[in-house]
């Protein structure tokens, strides 16, 4: 529709848009002089639960880490609140971004509420401060978050893989960060285990959490993102919304395989997305399928 200005009227400004709580600005990175990531660009809004996708090789690691500030950066800005991250201390940079790893091997059994309150270390006056009862609060609250409050007295070396990672989680969210940044956090778990950890996260991110998460599995991104990144050799070639974007032909693209992308009914009235690989005998029927792996 054409909108039309009265005679004698004056033009209302137009508010500029907010900038987006994370940007990255033509990010170049790499590893000695070897550049693994060729100047991409893309923004994160506050409560947003972001996938990068990408086959082994990609880039998506390594852009990452430059993100987090544990590979230099080799050209390009990062800015987190419309603050460039380049002149920020690594305390700082943790009172931002909290990241889960994708394996953690805690060098003695400490128990579940002492890992957790380590989220608390960039909040403390000093590497010797004493916690005081808001970090035990905030701690606890975070693990409450995850339903493991339970496990609080645990020792963190005796739990279960996916328990394991949700300590890692409620420690990042006791970070009270602007941003949980994963790396394939259930890389290493079992299929109930992974299950376990991605509700969670789905839910965090219902909650207003913002999640930026490295996944090399596009049904981990059906599941839990509200935006895709797809990574291809160093550069982004599309984003959007996981339903457009997870489709067979980039699927194809970047992993160099044939998929069926199907909705599959879940009781009487919701379809859930999914990718089924197909075995190489099936790919001139894709969309019938035959045998599936």
């Amino acid at each position: 529709m054409v909108s039309f200005k009265k005679p004698g009227t004056q033009e209302q400004p137009v508010e500029a848009e907010a900038p987006g709580l994370l940007q990255v600005q033509e990010l170049v990175a790499g590893y000695g002089r070897k550049e693994i990531v060729h100047g991409i660009s893309f923004e994160m809004d506050r409560g947003e639960f972001v996938c990068i996708i990408g086959a082994n090789g990609c880039g998506k690691t390594t852009a990452l880490r430059s993100i987090l500030g544990l590979l230099p950066v080799m050209s390009g800005k990062i800015f987190i609140n419309d603050v460039d991250t380049a002149s920020m201390s690594i305390r700082r940079k943790a009172r931002h971004f909290a990241y889960i790893p994708q394996v953690h091997v805690p060098p003695f059994p400490f128990k579940v509420a002492d890992v957790v309150l380590l989220g608390r270390t960039p909040h403390l006056a000093s590497s010797v401060s004493d916690v005081s009862k808001r970090d035990k609060v905030i701690a606890y609250q975070a693990m409450q978050q995850l339903s493991i409050e339970h496990l609080a007295e645990r020792e963190y070396t005796e739990l279960s893989g996916g328990q394991q990672q949700l300590v890692l989680i409620a420690r990042a969210l006791a970070q009270e960060p602007d941003i949980l940044v994963m790396d394939e956090p259930t890389a290493s778990l079992d299929f109930g285990n992974q299950q376990l950890v991605l509700t969670r996260l789905h839910k965090l991110s219902r909650d207003g959490v913002s999640v930026l998460m490295v996944t090399h599995d596009p049904d981990h991104a059906l599941f839990c993102a509200d935006r895709v990144i797809v990574m291809e050799q160093g550069v982004i070639i599309c984003t959007g919304n996981p339903v457009d974007v997870i489709t067979s032909e980039i699927m194809h693209r970047i992993y160099g395989t044939h998929v069926y992308v199907a909705d599959v009914m879940v009781g009487d009235c919701r379809a859930v997305r999914t990718c089924v690989p197909l075995m190489a005998a099936d790919t001139d029927d894709r969309e019938t399928g035959g045998r599936y792996l």
